[in-house]
């Protein structure tokens, strides 16, 4: 199994009257569970508390204490309740800690056999009261798909794999910082967003004027260390294709320069003016650098699109895999739940098996084909699909988002760019969504089946309106 990689703050309730037994043996499960999967616990020990668990005031003191003391790294907490539990030590930890990071509840199943004095657990009722208290609380929390589950079920290790990647988006999107380099295309007003509304969500974006980019690439020459090393870079990530030297040339100076502003800026994602000025005033697409970054896990959304960089760096984090900006571009012949997703080329290398660097044809018909090198040309094979979007709603002065899973196809598909054919439940039904609601006609894409993740951390935690398509 992977090593997920994570730290987590473990309460396991306890309620006097029932057997101790059972939170000694939670406690050996929790432990071995965690090592399986590679998450770091940071609990109470049984010189801490009667047990390690968390019953009393003075038990909910310690623990809180405990977590605070780790909060630079607990990204979430686990209450695990082997009886009854108390509701108020847990709720009393939560509140004392301080931590404002996902909670997940599980609670342990009775043995029909089992419900004597000495095994019954009454975990079933327990949890109710949990909830109880954390929503009195104003504390949010997940719920686990069973209402009781074994801690040691297959079940319950993919809902906690599950938990630690909702916990890492929602701790990703608290302090991401994105890049907005140059103005929006003046024909895209769809891209427009609210920086405010977006800065209320700890979300930084950080404006860098395109002259500046560009200025600083062409003080650059070929002869330049950095040039050269970026350079052979870009040629041992893709095929150059037919493009010529002079535009490798260009295409390596602007990856030194964006990077260089990437660094500088503690940047986790970029949105990039890529047309039509890069190509008039700089000879080549950026869309060669964009695909580098997001295949190392820095998305890269062209047009300026802000909120489109901030869908594929949630996607990113739910997954662990790279996402794509795309079009929601063309019908696919009369089938009413396929659709053809296409850009000019700055996917990641991850949804391209064939890339090779190539031109802008559409984009080259206004600025010059011989302009337009360092576009990709790539076909997606089939595969798993999340798609999304996110948005800032200014009228309403909220963030929104949709969100869904489908497939990708081998469907025939003849046409140039980065390419796919996706296949969608009732496509037409959330194609009236998107329109109805005033979503832009980009869209992300991610190689995975994460949708349910990305909706208990944008709605439930970061408290976003999320549409599930299903």
């Amino acid at each position: 199994m992977n090593n997920i990689k994570a730290t987590l703050g473990v309460i396991i309730g306890n309620r006097d009257f029932f057997p101790d037994r059972l939170v000694s043996e939670a406690r050996f499960d929790i432990i071995k569970v965690f090592v399986e999967l590679g998450i770091s616990p940071v609990m109470l020990s049984e010189a801490d508390s009667k047990l390690g668990g968390v019953e009393t005031f003075k038990d909910a003191q310690r623990c809180a204490e405990l977590f605070r003391k780790h909060s630079d790294v607990i990204s979430g907490i686990v209450v695990f309740l082997p009886n009854f539990g108390d509701e108020k030590g847990v709720a009393e930890t939560i509140k004392l800690s301080g931590l404002n990071v996902p909670v997940l509840i599980q609670a342990s199943p009775d043995d029909l056999n089992k419900l004597d004095v000495t095994r019954r657990r009454d975990a079933w009722c327990g949890k109710i009261s949990v909830c109880n208290n954390l929503y009195q609380y104003g504390i949010k929390y997940t719920l686990t798909n069973d209402h009781v589950v074994h801690l040691s079920s297959p079940n319950f290790l993919h809902e906690l794999k599950n938990f630690v990647s909702v916990c890492r988006v929602v701790k990703g999107l608290k302090n991401v910082r994105i890049g907005a380099v140059g103005a929006r295309p003046g024909a895209f007003n769809t891209v427009r967003y609210s920086e405010k509304i977006l800065q209320r969500n700890g979300i930084s974006v950080t404006t860098v004027d395109l002259s500046e980019i560009l200025g600083n690439a062409n003080k650059l020459t070929k002869d330049d260390a950095e040039v050269k090393a970026h350079l052979e870079k870009i040629k041992a990530y893709t095929s150059i294709g037919n493009t010529p030297n002079e535009a490798m040339i260009q295409i390596a100076k602007l990856d030194v320069v964006l990077n260089q502003f990437v660094k500088e800026n503690s940047l986790d994602a970029t949105a990039i003016q890529c047309w039509t000025s890069l190509q008039k005033n700089h000879g080549c697409n950026v869309c060669t650098s964009m695909s580098i970054m997001s295949e190392n896990m820095l998305p890269s959304a062209c047009e300026v699109d802000v909120t489109g960089t901030l869908t594929m760096y949630a996607m990113q984090l739910a997954s662990g895999s790279p996402s794509a900006l795309v079009d929601w571009n063309n019908n696919y012949a009369d089938d009413p739940n396929k659709c053809v997703l296409f850009h000019c080329g700055n996917w990641a290398k991850s949804f391209l098996p064939d890339i090779e660097i190539s031109t802008a044809p559409i984009l080259g018909t206004s600025v010059g084909v011989e302009n337009t090198y360092g576009a990709l040309s790539g076909r997606t094979p089939a595969s798993p699909l999340t798609y999304g979007r996110i948005s800032t709603d200014d009228p309403k002065g909220i963030i929104k988002a949709y969100i869904g899973e489908g497939s990708l196809t081998d469907d025939t598909l003849n046409t140039f760019g980065n390419r796919a054919v996706a296949q969608i439940p009732d496509l037409q039904k959330l194609m009236k969504y998107i329109c109805l609601n005033g979503f832009e006609h980009h869209v992300v894409m991610n190689a995975s089946k994460t949708a349910g993740i990305l909706k208990e951390a944008l709605g439930n935690y970061m408290g976003w309106e999320i549409y599930e398509h299903l």
